[in-house]
This record gives C-alpha cells, sequence and structure tokens, in this order.
C-alpha cells in the first residue's frame, strides 16, 4: 500500500538510515550554537501542537537543517472509543507545517470515554482489538496522507484474553493497512525479560511475516531494573545508558533488516547533549556496518547479474 506524502512549507526530507536522537528543550541553544553531526532528530508531537511560542521557533529553524522523525504518544490507536478529531487535526497540522521524513505512534491506548490517561497503556491482542486498532490506523493515514509507524510496546503483564502472539499481530495490522513498524528494540528486550519469552525467536516471526522494508524505524532506550526479593522487573524508562543485552539485540535485528534510522530515546533524567552524542556515535558505528555489508551485496549482485 503507497500513501502521498502531504504537501506543506518545506519538501519532504527523508530520515537517513543513521542515529538521531530525541530533541529536547533544554539542548535548543546548543544545538543552534554548535549545529553538532547528528543525522536527524525525532520530536513528540503533542509537545509542538501549540500556536507558537519558543518550542516551534526552534523547530521551524532547526528543520531547515536537520530531517524530524515526528512520534506521537496520544492518538491512543488502541482505544475502543473513536479518534479524537482535534487530535487527530492538531497532527495533521504539524505533519503539513513540518513535513517529517517519518511518523510514528503507539501499540496502545490512552483514552476512555473522553478522558486522556498520562500512559501508554497494553491491549490485549484478539480479533476485535486487531479490527480496531487496523480502523484506527486507516483513518489516520487517510486523514494524513501518509503512511505512518507503529511502535511495539514494553510489557510488563500477558493478558489472558490473548490469543494472538504480538509479533503476529503487529504483521497483520501492517498487512492488512499498509503501515509500516517502528521496532524498539528496548521494548522487545524488556518485554522478553519480564513475560519469559525468546528475544530470537520474536524478531523471526515478526520480520518474516511483515512485508519487505516494513521497518522504517528502530528505537533504543536505557531501562530500570526493580527488584522484589527474587523477583525482577525491568522498567522502560528511557532514562539511562542502554544497557549492553540491548546493544546485541540492536545487532542482530540489523542482520536482519539492515541499517535504519535508529533513534537514541532518553525521556528522563535527560543528560548532557554530549552523552546523548556518544551513544549515537555507538549506534552509527554499527549502522556503518550493515550499511557497507548492503552496499557489498549490492555491487556483488550487479556483477553477477553482467556476468
Amino acid at each position: 500500500m503507497s500513501l502521498p506524502s502531504a504537501s506543506g512549507k518545506f519538501p519532504l526530507n527523508p530520515v537517513p538510515a543513521q542515529a538521531g536522537v530525541g530533541l529536547k528543550p533544554v539542548h535548543y541553544r546548543e544545538i543552534l550554537e554548535t549545529r553538532p553531526p547528528i543525522g536527524w532528530f525525532e520530536i513528540h508531537a503533542e509537545n509542538y501542537m501549540g500556536a507558537g511560542g519558543p518550542p516551534l521557533h526552534y523547530l521551524e529553524t532547526l528543520r531547515l537543517d536537520y530531517p524530524l522523525s515526528l512520534h506521537g504518544v496520544g492518538l491512543s490507536l488502541g482505544s475502543a472509543d473513536d479518534l479524537d478529531r482535534r487530535h487527530l487535526t492538531g497532527l495533521k497540522e504539524l505533519v503539513d507545517r513540518f513535513q517529517p521524513g517519518l511518523v510514528s505512534e503507539h501499540l496502545s491506548w490512552c483514552t476512555a470515554g473522553g478522558v486522556f490517561l498520562n500512559d501508554l497503556l497494553p491491549l490485549p491482542y484478539t480479533d476485535e482489538s486487531l479490527d480496531v486498532v487496523c480502523a484506527h490506523i486507516t483513518e489516520t493515514q487517510d486523514f494524513l496522507g501518509r503512511r505512518i509507524l507503529i511502535e511495539n510496546p514494553s510489557a510488563y503483564l500477558a493478558f489472558k484474553a490473548s490469543s494472538i502472539p504480538e509479533p503476529e499481530f503487529l504483521a497483520e495490522v501492517s498487512l492488512r493497512t499498509g503501515c509500516g513498524l517502528l521496532l524498539d528494540i528496548n521494548n522487545v528486550f524488556v518485554s522478553a525479560e519480564n513475560l519469559d519469552f525468546d528475544v530470537d525467536a520474536y524478531l523471526d516471526t515478526l520480520l518474516n511475516t511483515v512485508p519487505p522494508g516494513a521497518v522504517g524505524e528502530i528505537h533504543l532506550a536505557g531501562h530500570h531494573i526493580n527488584r522484589y526479593g527474587t523477583e525482577i522487573i525491568r522498567i522502560d524508562n528511557h532514562g539511562s545508558e542502554i544497557r549492553e543485552k540491548v546493544w546485541a539485540l540492536f545487532d542482530s535485528a540489523l542482520r536482519r533488516v539492515g541499517a535504519t534510522p535508529t533513534l537514541i530515546e532518553w525521556d528522563t533524567d535527560v543528560p548532557a547533549l554530549a552523552t546523548l552524542i556518544a551513544e549515537a556515535g555507538r549506534a552509527e558505528n554499527f549502522l556503518k556496518k550493515f550499511q557497507g555489508a548492503a552496499k557489498a551485496a549490492k555491487k556483488e549482485k550487479a556483477l553477477a547479474g553482467v556476468g
């Protein structure tokens, strides 16, 4: 399924298969003054839905030099309620104005009966919830006039009612709606540790089922470990450096999908910009390895064709 990109003030600026970081207000001035070698920035849509003010001013300026990915947290695609048309309209206005290279949302819900719940809540994976999510994604894509990416959640419990494994659910969402996937590596790891499933089997099922090229962005983040006696639960808090096992899983995912735009996601206890740049640099080293492999494979294929 191919969707046109919306027209707007700027031409569409694709997000490269490089490492990016989240754009934080505390770093606005430093970024403008130093123009760091970052591949792209990601913003949370809801932080820029105002009518004006410093955030939009800085974003207007930075948008001229850096590609953008727009990441929504409040659309509530998994809610049984209808989508909030005011929120959807605000999202479209932002997309049309800044023309981000990528637009994404979560496989979750956060509204009920007109009440907004300040969290990304899980949903059971059933045929009914699959129909609801697909209908909401289709409505969103039609309204925006472009494809969106859907992010896999972090999980702390499993619903007894769930009848469809998460990777199969995500793959079916992509197949039905034509949406892409935002593969959050930390979320896969956190969920696997909390619910005791095999991460490699998860990736194999998901990536062997979705259409080629469905994964449009990757997220990397830190997480916190809570201990309750002998029990451990991992919390996706986006507030620390990425753990080594998550880096290893990132490497494993890239072997399957190739170099893909990758975000260093750090939303709490935001560190100095230099720390984010260092984490992005490490991700960039992984990406370069697979960019080189992709170029070599392409060259080998071309030579074989000539012969």
